[in-house]
C-alpha cells in the first residue's frame, strides 16, 4: 500500500524543519506517542534506530525506526532552492513502512510538506487490517501532519486537547 498527504505550513522552512526534528517536541504534535527513544546513534541522524510507542485507547502499538535519510544533514542556512528530505524506515509486528518526508518552500513564509508512505505487511492480522481499512492509515498520516501545523503556527499541543 501506498500514498501521499501533504500541507502548508505558514511559516518559513528553516523553522518548520528545525521542529520537526527536535525530538522534544514529537510528544506536542504526534498524537498517542507514548515513548521515542533512541537505541543507537542521535535522535535524527542517518542510522539512528529508535523504539518508538503509541497508544490508542488501550491498544499499544510498538516499533522500530530508522533513520534512512536526512538532507542536508545540517539544518541552518538551507538555501532556498533545496528540497529537505526526513526518510526512515519503521518495523513492527506484522508491518514495514517506508516514510519519505520532503519540504520545500512554497512562497514567502511558506512551507509545503509532502509524506509519501508505503506500507508492506506479514502475518494474518495486519494483512487484513491493511485490506479492509487502508484508509485509516492515510487519515493518520493527515492528522499528524494538521497536529504539526497547529503546533508550529499556533502552538498548540495535542496532550492539551479535547478529543
Amino acid at each position: 500500500m501506498k500514498y501521499t498527504v501533504s500541507i502548508e505550513i505558514a511559516l518559513p522552512r528553516e523553522p518548520v524543519v528545525q521542529l520537526l526534528a527536535d525530538s522534544a517536541h514529537l510528544p506536542k504534535w504526534l498524537r498517542g506517542l507514548v515513548l521515542h527513544e533512541p537505541l543507537s546513534g542521535l535522535h535524527g541522524q542517518v542510522g539512528t534506530t529508535s523504539r518508538v510507542v503509541f497508544q490508542t485507547g488501550k491498544q499499544k502499538f510498538e516499533c522500530t525506526e530508522t533513520i534512512t535519510r536526512r538532507e542536508p544533514a545540517d539544518l541552518r542556512g538551507i538555501p532556498k532552492e533545496s528540497v529537505v528530505h526526513f526518510d526512515r524506515e519503521i518495523v513492527g509486528e506484522g508491518m514495514w513502512s517506508a516514510v519519505r518526508e520532503r519540504l520545500t518552500e512554497s512562497g514567502p513564509e511558506k512551507t509545503l510538506w509532502v509524506s509519501e508512505s508505503e506500507y508492506r505487511f506479514s502475518g494474518v492480522l495486519m494483512r487484513v487490517v491493511g485490506l479492509l481499512m487502508p484508509g485509516t492509515f492515510r487519515k493518520q498520516s493527515q492528522q499528524h501532519m494538521q497536529d504539526f501545523k497547529a503546533f508550529a503556527e499556533q502552538g498548540k499541543d495535542v496532550r492539551e486537547a479535547k478529543d
